[in-house]
């Protein structure tokens, strides 16, 4: 399919990543990568590649799932997994995109050398900010603190009651 685009004179873009709980900072990221080419291709971390890096309570919304949500927005065109047990750079190099996106905190993670190297994989490298003012990881963390703040409310009380109530039964008792 891709060779046949760009056999075609299509200018293939290709972007990869987590996509966990899709939110309007990925439709917009989307949106912006699109705009460097004709083709947009997204490959999405499998399950098991996610829980290696972001630990083991993500993702919080199912490959399948992700890959759905991913599908339906207006600006991709191919969606792909990307298996735990791929080799470095797989998709980069079977794809060989004309250019190749990422965020500025992936890029972070290059080495001079590793940039240079995916430079010659790809047309190009372009680097996109945030398009979002917050992330995924960021909402989870914000939900565990709001869980955490209603279970304090809801619980410290009660266990504060509970202890004064035994300490005061074993005093009595004596």
């Amino acid at each position: 399919t891709i060779s046949h685009c760009k056999g075609l004179g299509l200018k293939i873009v290709l972007t990869q990543g987590t996509y966990d709980m899709v939110h309007i900072g990925h439709s917009r990221y989307f949106e912006e990568a699109k705009k460097h080419g004709d083709l947009l291709v997204v490959g999405v971390d499998s399950d098991k590649k996610v829980r290696a890096r972001k630990g083991p309570d993500r993702p919080i919304v199912p490959q399948e799932e992700r890959l759905e949500m991913v599908a339906h927005l207006r600006s991709v065109d191919i969606v792909t997994l990307k298996e735990h047990n791929a080799p470095r750079w797989h998709l980069i190099k079977a794809v060989k995109p004309d250019v190749l996106i990422m965020t500025k905190e992936i890029h972070a993670k290059y080495t001079k050398a590793e940039m240079k190297e995916l430079s010659a994989l790809c047309g190009k490298v372009v680097i996109l900010n945030p398009m979002a003012t917050t992330s995924t990881s960021a909402k989870i963390r914000l939900m565990q603190l709001k869980i955490a703040k209603k279970f304090e409310k809801a619980i410290i009380p009660r266990l504060t009651d509970m202890i004064s109530e035994t300490l005061t039964g074993v005093k009595t008792k004596k």
